[in-house]
Order: structure tokens, then sequence, then C-alpha cells
């Protein structure tokens, strides 16, 4: 019979990280509509301590890049994919990009660098982006998405995100918020955006930044461990104009793995392309520490336990954003697939 646990260090997904990334390279996926400001911050954060051994990828709409030689100065590892959107036809040059990287710094023809910033063209939805790292194993491997950060220009964000379905998007996918010239905006604006952004992602905190200027922590991680959203205040279901649902699912009880991996396969085959992300922190029966799970829509990451819980907070939680995909669906899923095996499974709306 398999052991699956076949030392006091290992466990059932194989050996306990201190972070779910493990040895990856992280990566950070700055996005926002055209004119938001995400030069700038990028620009800013390259020119601090923080900033070094950062390799950039920049997607630009349009034959001539811009944004790449304004970058230069800052980073050497700058590698512009133009012509296109990340979301769309050049996901091929993403990967190519990446992996060249990795190639470049390993003959030694690239410094060392530690993380990878990928700035998307202003028109891109983030969304195909994160599926691409779930897509390529070889990119799974090598690559970490650590966070997902969105910048909102607080002159003309708010009427951006009441025409744009890409801005909404790119602000719904995020982990972070930032508002930008806020300094050019009367303060009646900004709260009026900053409430606008709460109703569409109550999971990311907003944060202020003038001429690019942001705690670059913010740039390297987010604001709590995947799944924490549950502690946040977020409680009801959220509704979007375009059909995307946004909901967190928790159980203080640990949970058998089966149960749990089964209902999650069987709404991947249902509704997978519906899937826009699922993120969460699993409290599992064996489990030392806690799971980290990741799925975007068909593909879902290798499940990676953790060696210790961030807090004292034991309880599951997992965050859903979904296309036409209610809370309802997926705790009654969850409830069936719970009485069919005998074992539990996330019930609960946090």
């Amino acid at each position: 019979m398999l052991d699956l646990f076949p030392s006091r260090e290992a466990g059932r997904f194989g050996r306990r990280l201190k972070r779910a990334r493990g040895a990856k390279i992280p990566v950070s996926v700055l996005t926002g509509f055209l004119g938001a400001g995400k030069t700038t911050l990028l620009r800013r954060f390259l020119a601090k301590p923080e900033g070094e051994g950062t390799a950039v990828v920049i997607n630009e709409f349009g034959s001539v890049g811009i944004d790449d030689a304004l970058m230069r100065a800052s980073s050497d590892d700058v590698t512009l994919l133009g012509n296109g959107c990340l979301c769309c036809n050049t996901r091929s040059d993403l990967q190519n990009a990446l992996r060249n990287l990795v190639a470049e710094r390993a003959q030694g023809r690239l410094p060392q660098f530690r993380r990878i910033v990928i700035e998307t063209s202003g028109l891109a939805d983030p969304g195909p982006i994160l599926q691409t790292f779930a897509t390529d194993r070889a990119l799974g491997s090598e690559f970490h998405v650590e966070v997902v950060l969105a910048v909102v220009d607080a002159v003309g964000g708010l009427d951006t995100l009441a025409w744009s379905a890409e801005a909404r998007k790119q602000v719904i996918l995020a982990d972070r918020l930032v508002v930008t010239k806020s300094d050019l905006a009367e303060p009646q604006a900004v709260e009026q955006l900053a409430r606008r952004l709460r109703a569409l992602n109550p999971r990311a905190a907003v944060h202020s930044a003038v001429d690019g200027d942001l705690d670059p922590r913010f740039m390297l991680e987010s604001d709590a461990p995947p799944g924490a959203a549950a502690r946040t205040g977020f409680v009801a279901e959220a509704e979007h104009s375009d059909g995307i649902l946004s909901f967190v699912l928790t159980e203080d009880a640990p949970l058998p793995w089966d149960a749990f991996a089964r209902a999650m396969e069987t709404l991947i085959a249902l509704r997978g392309g519906d899937l826009l992300r699922v993120k969460g922190l699993l409290n599992v029966a064996g489990c030392r520490g806690p799971v980290v799970v990741h799925a975007v829509q068909h593909l879902a990451h290798p499940p990676v336990e953790l060696a210790a819980w961030p807090d004292r907070n034991r309880t599951s939680r997992l965050v859903f954003i979904t296309r036409g995909i209610t809370e309802r669906h997926v705790r009654d899923l969850f409830a069936s697939v719970r009485a069919l095996t005998g074992g539990s499974a996330v019930t609960q709306s946090s």
C-alpha cells in the first residue's frame, strides 16, 4: 500500500512548504486601464531597494513600444510584448518571454533576477493571463503568481468603470487596488471611486499612490494569505453588471480531502469555463498546516500544504469569482458530494 506520509516532514501533498510558491519565481501582475499610471508606479518601484532583482515583461498595444524604453533606465531585464494584448493573441509570446528570461539567466546572459513583474496593456483582461500559468505545466513549475495589482485613475476611473468591461474585470480579479492621481481629483470623487471599487471587489484593500509613490511591499505580496478574505467582513454575495459573482465559503471543522476534491472536480468539469478564479486555505483532516488551493477556469494548481497556519484562525475559507455560478449552486454541490461520501465540505457563507 502506498504510504502517503513517508516521514514526519512529509504530508499528503508532499513536502510541507513555508509559502505556497516554495522555490518558484514570484510573479506580480500589474494591470489597470489605459492612462491609469501603471508605468509610473513600476518605475518608482524599480528605483527602490526592494525593486532590485526584478525582471519586467511589458505588453503594449501597438507596433512601437514606449513603456519599455522608459523602463530601461530602471531595469536592464525588460522584455517587450507588442502588437496586441496579453489576454488574447500574444499569450504564446508571454510564455516564450518567461521561458527565455529563465534560460538567459541560467546561461549568464541576464543577472540573477529574483522576481518578475508583468505590466499588462490597459486593454488586457487578467483572467487569461492567470490561466496561462495554470495551463502551462512548465510555467507552473517555475513561476508562482504572488499578487495581482490593479491601478485605477481617480480622475477618470469612475467613468471608465461605467463603460469598460475590461476595467471592471481588472478590478474584480485583483488582490490589491491602487488609486492614482488622487491629488488631482476632488475628495468627494475619490471617496465615490473607493466605494465603487469596494462594491466591485470587497476582498481587496484599496490603497492610494500619488506620482507612483507606493509602499514597495504592495508590489511584492498580497495583503493576506490566500483565502483570508473571509475575515474582511465580506458577508454577502457580490454581483456585477457583467454577470460576475464573488463570494466566500467557510467551514470550521476539518475537511476530508476526498470529499472536497470530488466536489471541485465536478464543478470544474461542469462549469470550468465560468470559474474565473478560486483561491483558498483549507483545514484538511490529517494535515498540520493549511492546504493552499488555487484554480483558474478548467485547471487547478496542485494543492500545497504549508508548514504552519499564518495565525490562530483555522477556519477553511475559499474565495470564488465566477461567471453565472451562484453561491447556492456551489453550496448545494458540496452538500450533495458530502452526503454521497459521508464526509463534510465547506457549506457556510462567511
